[in-house]
């Protein structure tokens, strides 16, 4: 699994960086966590709005910093369709 936390380098990236690497630990998952601190490269997922959180290519979230049990359901695969992140099954 690859995560990508996406942002400047500014508190709110720094953070979700250290929530991420915390979830990834906590879970035991096989997982590559890096940070995106280039502009066009955050642009080229269409982000607008930092810190974003990337899972697999696929983006999860923007402009906020999700919770901790928010992060899980992304690494554990949840769409990230859902409010909190699920598939829509539990609050969709």
């Amino acid at each position: 699994m690859e995560v990508k936390v996406l942002g400047s380098g500014c508190a709110n990236c720094i953070k979700l960086e250290k929530l991420v690497t915390e979830v990834v630990q906590e879970l035991g998952l096989p997982a590559t966590v890096s940070k995106v601190t280039d502009i066009k490269e955050i642009m080229a997922f269409g982000v607008m709005s930092t810190p974003g959180l990337v899972v697999d290519g696929k983006v999860k979230c923007t402009g906020r910093i999700p919770s901790k049990d928010e992060i899980k359901k992304y690494l554990q695969g949840g769409s990230g369709n859902g409010p909190c992140g699920c598939n829509g099954n539990c609050c969709g």
